[in-house]
């Protein structure tokens, strides 16, 4: 597996779009789905391949001077458990230390919702990051927002 980082727009769309179409689980909304997919066109985008075909992608965008987000990361389910996410996520953080941000965020439905975003609350924690805070009507009653932070200064 190896990661590199995708400018080509179009390139950046296809890849979104099969990753996020084969992860119902997560990205079942359509209106959420069509929005993460259209977004990933204008963001920092990272991709993992197993050979040459795509297994998993995130974007990064700016959300002030210090701060960048992990806007959107999906890696295929038959891959999860295999590293691909830490490896992806860990070249991202490179990249976003390199360019000087301090801090990087990330936002999920919070734990104990949903088993499937459960997974993805423990891979978060994972690698580093902390609770900020849960906001309950980011998104909507049925789906509280947990924002998690990291240093990237240590």
């Amino acid at each position: 597996m190896h990661v590199q980082q995708v400018s080509n727009v179009k390139t950046k769309l296809e890849i979104a779009r099969t990753i996020l179409e084969g992860l119902p689980d997560w990205f079942e909304v359509k209106q959420a789905r069509e929005d993460y997919i259209s977004d990933s066109a204008n963001q920092v985008f990272f991709a993992i391949f197993n050979d040459q075909h795509p297994i998993g992608f995130l974007c990064l965008k700016k959300t002030k001077k210090d701060t960048i987000e992990l806007a959107v990361m999906g890696i295929l389910k038959e891959y999860h458990r295999q590293k691909a996410g830490k490896k992806l996520f860990f070249e991202a953080k490179k990249w976003a230390y390199k360019k000087g941000y301090a801090f990087l965020q990330v936002k999920t439905v919070v734990m104990g919702k949903y088993n499937e975003y459960d997974q993805t609350n423990h891979f978060y924690l994972s690698v580093g990051f902390k609770e900020l805070e849960v906001i309950e009507t980011l998104w909507d009653k049925d789906n509280p927002c947990q924002i998690y932070v990291m240093s990237l200064n240590g």
